[in-house]
């Protein structure tokens, strides 16, 4: 059941309640303003912010995506399948400055982080999908030796969740290999509803729909890292994830068409199981005598899914009736290849230049039944993309000035047909993204910092693919095969005073991706689905005030928001302008034991199309080491209770008031034991295909 109630994962990720430039890159080398306390290091820059994670509360953290939730400005949606950056949407993520995707992020052992960065302005040598990044640095030191960590999590939500991990590290002289295994019980629980409104049509109907899923899942990765020589190294890596769901879902649905009036009880379940798999073959050359670099990879990855969902109808206290069913499979290969070079100039300047190519083909397969109106209908459906890539960028210093120039050009070629039927979709363009960044210095305690980028967001694999799951005989989620890429272009300027700094931003975004509406007027059935609104225009003005004294640290970021969708088949409403705020506290009280409270929250929001509610969480952690290998950490998520989100919008002629609930405040207790000790971490992976976050 594919899409099944995603579409709260989706909205949330929009909420946004629920660059890449590497340290040695030129532009970062100027001046750090570090605050360190007695429980983390804060490091301040062009309005970035990098975390020290190995020396704070948060290396006690059971997971990496829950250490990634409890950082400023970053939200994981509530199936801990999306990450995004309040501001920015979805961020490119990088483990040692080289991409990777979800599955290998709950894969990424804890104690393996030194530091993350959030970082605003990606630079042409990365894929333009991303405007904004998120660096993860690992340990790094030259010994030999083993290291095997096993971590237990017990989560209580509604229902108990559990999290149960072992990672592995050894190294042999020039060799490193590196496994990890874990198992998750998950119980999480989904609910939503709405209250619509289709005047031209004479309907009215509102329901409700809530449900659990009983999740088995599986992570497992494994590696090899060998070093030719000084000069030299390959690397090669396979990791995944294997799910298999059981979810049960009830719908209480009052419905209103002309004269007829109904009351439904919807009762429905669905079984679910997806596989993913991720390797990549990579090769890294230094050329000494040229002052360059060469890099080499390959990567295959593959995403499958298999699911059955089946349905009652109660209409009016009478009796249930088989309803549909739905068997939907889903599957895509995407194979990539990549060739990078850097070559560095005696008066300070760096040519990076590089081409990346990458092939998809994915299939769905679809059989619908619908018993109420003995219909039947089976579908198959096959998309292939190809994307070609290539970049150059320049960057040095002039009078002390840091400056970086690229561009990144792309061709993207897209073929979409049903069987037996004609072409449904035909698409090749070409487009350029050009990137800049000016780094002025003021004086010994100033800097100011300019930036331009173009970006693209692309939709998943799966949601241009096909795909259709009821809630109610009158109201369903489905996908789009029409979704075209949403563009943005965007400016924004820095001013740095020490450790403090002030950001404003300007952006434009055309064919923005939002959810809508479509009235099937035969069937009487309302479709919610995504699709691209004309335009997106923001302005941002953030705040970073850091603070520090003896045993307490503090970060705080307010956002001062304002920000306008529009669509020609929308009622646009008032646009009002918004904050963001977030404030992190850690208490040291020795050396084994800290405390960390964290508060967070959003005003109300109406941003055109959509107005939304306002939200406030407030989190709690406490943690205490014992004998320096033993660890327990102790966690109260939204202590509070927020838990509802409100969205209402007019869209086609519909009038939806929309209400989702969120299964977010926990208790939970982790251990984390480590045996044995590493100090050389040199293992390297290097994200070949630069789409794989797509791959779902």
């Amino acid at each position: 059941m594919k899409i099944r109630l995603v579409v709260l994962t989706v909205l949330l990720a929009r909420y946004p309640s629920f660059a890449q430039k590497t340290e040695n890159d030129t532009l970062n080398q100027i001046e750090e303003v570090v605050i360190e306390g007695n429980t983390k290091t804060f490091i301040y820059k062009n309005g970035n912010v990098k975390i020290d994670i190995a020396n704070s509360i948060h290396k006690t953290v059971s997971n990496t995506l829950d250490l990634l939730s409890r950082l400023p400005k970053i939200q994981i949606s509530p199936d801990r399948e999306k990450i995004t950056v309040i501001g920015k949407g979805t961020p490119l993520v990088y483990i040692d400055n080289q991409k990777v995707e979800m599955n290998v992020l709950n894969a990424l052992s804890v104690e393996d982080i030194k530091t993350i960065e959030i970082i605003d302005n990606p630079s042409s040598k990365y894929e333009a999908e991303g405007r904004s990044a998120i660096l993860i640095t690992r340990k790094r030191n030259k010994k030999e030796g083993y290291q095997l960590t096993f971590l237990e999590t017990a989560v209580f939500k509604k229902k108990f969740n559990n999290y149960l991990g072992l990672n592995s590290s050894f190294k042999l002289s020039k060799t490193e290999f590196k496994a990890n295994f874990n198992y998750n019980r998950l119980n999480p629980w989904e609910s939503n509803g709405s209250d619509y409104k289709i005047p031209t049509n004479n309907i009215q109907s509102d329901y409700r729909v809530a449900g659990y899923t009983n999740r088995d899942k599986y992570v497992y990765g494994v590696g090899v890292y060998h070093k030719i020589n000084e000069e030299e190294d390959f690397s090669f890596t396979a990791n995944g994830t294997s799910k298999n769901d059981d979810f049960d879902f009830s719908t209480k649905t009052n419905s209103k068409i002309g004269e007829e009036q109904n009351h439904i009880r919807t009762l429905g379940k669905s079984k679910e199981h997806e596989n993913f798999i991720n390797s990549f073959l990579n090769y890294n050359k230094k050329i000494t005598s040229w002052e360059a670099s060469l890099f080499a990879g390959l990567q295959y990855s593959n995403y499958s899914s298999e699911s059955f969902t089946s349905a009652l109808n109660n209409y009016n206290e009478t009796s249930y009736e088989p309803f549909q069913q739905t068997q939907d499979g889903f599957n895509v290969n995407v194979f990539s290849g990549r060739i990078d070079f850097e070559k560095k100039f005696k008066n300070e300047i760096k040519w990076e230049t590089g081409t990346q190519y990458s092939s998809a083909i994915a299939y769905t397969d679809l059989d619908i039944k619908n018993f109420e109106q003995d219909l039947a209908s089976n579908s198959k459906y096959q998309l292939k993309e190809k994307n070609t890539a290539a970049y150059a960028q320049l960057s040095g210093t002039l009078m002390k000035i840091s400056w970086m120039a690229g561009v990144r050009a792309e061709n993207t070629k897209i073929f979409g047909r049903y069987e037996g039927e004609p072409v449904s979709v035909d698409k090749n363009y070409t487009t350029l993204f050009p990137k800049a960044q000016l780094s002025i210095p003021i004086d010994s305690t100033k800097t100011l910092n300019l930036n331009y980028g173009r970006s693209i967001s692309r939709p998943d694999y799966s949601s241009t693919s096909q795909g259709l799951t009821y809630i109610n005989p009158y109201f369903a989620f489905a996908t789009n095969i029409n979704l075209n890429p949403s563009i943005t272009s965007e400016i924004a300027a820095n001013l740095q005073y020490r450790d403090k700094s002030v950001k404003l931003s300007y952006y434009e975004n055309s064919n923005v991706i939002n959810y809508g509406f479509l009235y099937n007027e035969p069937q009487n059935l309302l479709i919610y689905r995504p699709q691209n609104f004309e335009k997106e225009i923001g302005y941002n003005l953030e705040f970073m005030l850091p603070f520090s004294s003896n045993f307490w640290s503090s970060t705080n970021i307010v956002s001062f928001i304002l920000n306008k969708i529009e669509d020609s088949s929308a009622v646009i409403g008032d646009t009002k302008p918004y904050v963001y705020y977030y404030s992190n506290h850690v208490f040291k009280l020795n050396n084994e034991l800290q405390f960390s409270l964290t508060g967070w929250g959003l005003t109300s929001r109406n941003e055109g199309v959509f107005q939304r509610n306002s939200y406030f969480q407030l989190d709690f952690a406490a943690s205490k080491t014992f004998f320096k290998n033993l660890s327990c950490t102790v966690n109260y998520n939204n202590v509070f209770r927020n838990r509802t989100f409100t969205e209402n919008f007019e869209v086609s002629n519909v009038r939806s008031n929309a209400i989702f609930f969120v299964d977010n405040c926990e208790f939970s207790i982790a251990i984390r034991y480590t045996l044995g000790k590493i100090k050389d971490s040199i293992y390297k992976e290097k994200e070949v295909n630069e789409n794989s976050g797509r791959i779902k």
